[in-house]
């Protein structure tokens, strides 16, 4: 277990009967008994000790979202491609049972063909964006949530509908509100981005992390050529499908649906987001012991964090619109 803080470090090694804990990353990726990483610091270090890890062959599950400035893609695309480790980018989102129930149910034409959606992340923590005088230790109180620009975290969203669409973002605009509700901490209230994919398709992302809704709200409408797909918008409410293809239905179709895999539960060990934390961890270390490309390789990491990125630096420029380049050129590869 590795973290700045040492004592903390050893808490949480003890807490989980880890045997060695450090406050060096150094370390973690010289010793020989460690084969893989997984990097749950802020975002401005994901890229740095990302390579750092890969460099040394050591194998890399990644928080979201992969990068912090944009010059890193190129340096992150390059160490994972001439690594002999594989890397991934943690999206849980993606393996939440509901959401791999709308990819499927779009793949398998339910809506038809898709043309476009909406999406939101909206997740009220207000009380969890500074931290205490002595915590800062006469530095900048904000965590980085209160830093990061809320598009630049939309890969929970963005990234399982770009999956659904088998697309990825070739263009985007951005536009916030600037900073009402915290501006003694200059808090963005809300970021919205337009994402325009390769295969021409139009994704809308909307991301606040100050707005007194629930405290954690995701929102998904997809749009086809024959009917819609639909989360709920309130507790308790059902998930909806809308639908040519329904005979005589005079509304939308309601689904039991949820985070939870039904056949996992009780099976697995949960984590903070029922059973699809256990399935992404194990996707990850099936593919690293069978020397398979990773379920969210660097390619699609990369293209479910640029588009954020480049949407939240448009929308400080303006709404100037932002090219958003295929990372698979950086390794050569094309497509």
């Amino acid at each position: 277990m590795c973290d700045l803080v040492l004592e903390r470090a050893k808490a949480l090694a003890e807490s989980q009967q880890v045997p060695h804990a450090t406050d060096s990353f150094d370390e973690v990726c010289e010793r020989e008994d460690v084969d893989l990483l997984y990097i749950a610091t802020p975002p401005a270090a994901h890229v740095p000790q990302s390579v750092q890890a890969l460099r040394a062959d050591k194998h890399v599950l990644c928080e979201v979202p992969a990068l912090w400035l944009p010059e890193e893609a190129e340096e992150l695309v390059k160490a994972a491609c001439e690594s002999q480790a594989q890397y991934m980018m943690a999206e849980n989102m993606a393996y939440f049972a509901w959401v791999q129930g709308f990819e499927r149910m779009v793949r398998e034409g339910f809506i038809g063909a898709p043309v476009y959606a909406e999406c939101e992340y909206v997740h009220d923590l207000r009380g969890r964006l500074a931290v205490s005088e002595e915590e800062a230790r006469g530095g900048d109180p904000r965590t980085w949530r209160a830093i990061i620009g809320p598009a630049q975290y939309c890969t929970h969203d963005l990234g399982p509908i770009l999956r659904m669409f088998g697309d990825r973002v070739d263009m985007v605009v951005g536009m916030h509100t600037g900073s009402h509700l915290m501006p003694e901490l200059g808090v963005l209230d809300a970021e919205v981005i337009l994402c325009h994919t390769v295969g021409g398709r139009v994704i809308k992302f909307l991301g606040s992390f100050v707005n007194a809704r629930q405290e954690c709200f995701h929102y998904f409408s997809i749009y086809g050529t024959r009917g819609v797909l639909e989360s709920p918008r309130t507790a308790g409410e059902p998930y909806r499908l809308w639908g040519d293809g329904i005979p005589y239905a005079e509304g939308p179709t309601a689904m039991r649906m949820g985070v939870n895999h039904p056949e996992l539960v009780g099976k697995v060990p949960g984590g903070g987001h029922g059973t699809g934390e256990w399935v992404m961890v194990d996707d990850f270390v099936r593919a690293v012991e069978r020397g398979m490309r990773p379920p969210i390789d660097v390619f699609e990491s990369l293209d479910w964090s640029l588009p954020g990125l480049l949407g939240h630096l448009s929308a400080e420029a303006g709404g100037e619109r932002r090219e958003v380049p295929d990372p698979r050129e950086w390794a050569g590869t094309g497509g």
